[in-house]
């Protein structure tokens, strides 16, 4: 057998499997040496296919993947697909029989949701050793309703959620040049602060660049940037999905709370001063990523993928990276939080019908070692990062790469999640309608001048939102779900430490 890739397939390609290319790639960096070849497998039929996203976390699979089929003398497929495509390709690969070993779920599709209608099995089977192979993980990367399900599990974690989603990335000399070169790892902008810098930097440039950009065109960045803000401001709400903008320990959805109105007022009054990049609207992320590189604008609030990225593209730019900016000097030091531990989006799950999980098991059991996480974490970087903990000491990274894992594990904690206090509420997910504006509208609304009245506005999406769930909770009572809105209060909940299992079982 040969070592082959599929890289970019369309649609209908990715779903006849064919337009493969062999490849003879080398390994990367932390597994050239230590691959060894696994006995006693049963021989594949046909290739062993692999999907995920793409992204930082690919350039890993890509080169591994590259160097197992070599090694175990099998095909091998991969197909690295932007998000969009695989909630398109996957559910009809599924149907049709033709979906790889191996995935990502589409991003929104309940794991739960998955399981009840045969899309996967679990890999506990798969490993050796598999209760002893777990206890090598922290503490929280196996979770009943996040990726164990009766007592199975079904997702295999290896990168973790654990990283500050949206820092502060800025042009160093830039920075240095508006007075703030004290800011880094261990000292973010105030609000106050942050406005002033952008003022200086868009000033000093005689028009040539300005303090801040955003990828506005892509309006989920404008809920995520808001909520980052309102974190940093003390309000105890969740980061994403379904949760962003829920006050955790009163279970209602807050965004007309003072943190939110503040962090939004911030990106208003940079607009009024003139320190936003013109035409930031109509651009997405990664343009706004690489305006910075070019000079465009001097501050960013993105996530650590930027740096594996710019360090690769950009090798002369000289930038810094810091925590998302804070309300004032009290609040510096105000956590942020995820929902779990390790990142589902990134997590694979087996196909109920693979043709070979056997490899998907000798793949997964590997990646679960030390040795495994430090050669991902090698390539990965602080993209997409390793959930060892201690990958970050031994893996061969970059000191911003370095810097931006440690912030994250200095400041990023595990809030509570109803949905797994709660797996019954997965049927208020599948029925909850989002209404508009949304949070995420609401703010790029008043951004652009469409609407008007931060707290009014806030307060209508807030108010909105707080109705759809009621909604969808009655909706899943009625078929049949033992779910209520308690389930998503967490009064007692301490927000300087993370929440575990071992807090859900006190409940």
């Amino acid at each position: 057998m040969t070592n082959t890739f599929s890289r970019g397939l369309s649609r209908r390609a990715f779903l006849q499997t064919t337009a493969l290319l062999g490849l003879g790639l080398g390994a990367g960096p932390g597994f050239a040496q230590n691959l060894v070849k696994t006995e006693g497998l049963k021989p594949a039929i046909g290739p062993f296919r692999w999907l995920d996203s793409g992204g930082q976390k690919g350039e890993f699979f890509k080169q591994y993947l590259a160097k197992y089929a070599q090694i175990q003398g099998i095909e091998v497929v991969y197909d690295g697909l932007p998000w969009k495509e695989i909630s398109s390709v996957l559910p009809l690969g599924i149907r049709n029989q033709s979906a790889p070993d191996t995935f990502n779920l589409p991003i929104g599709m309940e794991p739960s949701v998955a399981i009840a209608e045969g899309w996967l099995q679990p890999i506990d089977n798969l490993i050796p050793d598999f209760d002893t192979w777990k206890k090598a993980y922290p503490d929280g990367a196996f979770v009943e309703g996040v990726n164990v399900f009766g007592g199975r599990t079904y997702g295999f974690p290896f990168s973790t959620e654990r990283r500050f989603n949206n820092a502060l990335l800025f042009n160093q000399d830039m920075m240095n040049a508006a007075g703030y070169d004290k800011i880094g790892a261990d000292r973010a902008l105030t609000f106050e602060e942050m406005r002033d810098a952008a003022k200086k930097m868009t000033e000093g440039s005689g028009g040539r660049s300005f303090g801040f950009i955003i990828g506005g065109a892509q309006e989920q960045r404008w809920g995520d940037v808001a909520t980052m803000l309102a974190q940093r401001g003390g309000a105890t709400v969740g980061n994403t999905g379904l949760l962003q903008g829920m006050d955790l320990k009163t279970g209602q959805f807050a965004f007309d709370h003072d943190a939110y109105v503040a962090g939004v007022e911030l990106l208003l009054a940079m607009r009024d001063d003139g320190s936003v990049f013109p035409g930031c609207l109509t651009i997405i992320a990664p343009q706004a990523r690489e305006f910075i590189t070019q000079g465009a604008a001097g501050m960013i609030i993105q996530g650590p993928w930027n740096v594996p990225i710019w360090e690769a593209t950009a090798p002369s730019f000289k930038f810094g990276v810091s925590p998302g900016p804070a309300p004032d000097e009290a609040s510096l030091d105000n956590p942020i939080w995820v929902m779990q531990l390790p990142n589902s989006a990134n997590m694979m799950w087996l196909n109920a019908k693979a043709k070979n999980p056997q490899y998907a098991g000798d793949i997964f059991h590997w990646l679960g070692t030390v040795e495994g996480q430090v050669a991902y974490a090698n390539v990965a970087s602080s993209a997409d990062p390793a959930i060892f903990p201690e990958s970050i000491k031994l893996a061969k990274l970059s000191d911003r790469a370095k810097i931006m894992l440690k912030m994250a594990e200095d400041r990023v904690r595990v809030a509570p999640n109803p949905l797994v206090r709660q797996p019954g509420l997965s049927k208020v997910a599948a029925a909850y309608v989002d209404p508009t504006p949304n949070l995420a509208q609401a703010v790029q609304g008043l951004f652009s001048g469409q609407l008007s009245g931060v707290k009014a506005t806030l307060k209508k999406a807030s108010d909105a939102r707080n109705k759809a769930l009621d909604t969808a909770i009655a909706k899943a009572k009625a078929a049949g779900a033992g779910v209520s809105r308690d389930d998503f209060v967490f009064a007692n909940w301490d927000p300087s430490r993370d929440f575990g299992p071992a807090d859900y079982a006190k409940l």
